[in-house]
C-alpha cells in the first residue's frame, strides 16, 4: 500500500489548531489597502476556523496534518 500524499496547496493554506480544527487566513489583505476601512483590515488579520461542512474535505486533503 503506498503512502497517502498530502495536498501541498492545502498544506500551505490551512494549519491545525490544538483542538484538531483547521484555521486559515482571510484573503484581500495583501494590497490595495488604502480604500479598505481600518475595521475591515483589522478583521482580515484574524485567522478563521473552517466550517464544519468543509471539515471532511480538508481532512482528506491533509491526512497527516
Amino acid at each position: 500500500m503506498p503512502k497517502i500524499k498530502t495536498n501541498r496547496s492545502a498544506n500551505k493554506r490551512f494549519r491545525k489548531t490544538g483542538s484538531g480544527k483547521f484555521a486559515f487566513s482571510k484573503s484581500h489583505h495583501s494590497h490595495i489597502l488604502t480604500k479598505k476601512s481600518p475595521k475591515r483590515k483589522r478583521a482580515l488579520r484574524q485567522a478563521q476556523i473552517i466550517k464544519g461542512s468543509d471539515m471532511k474535505a480538508v481532512r482528506r486533503l491533509l491526512p497527516n496534518g
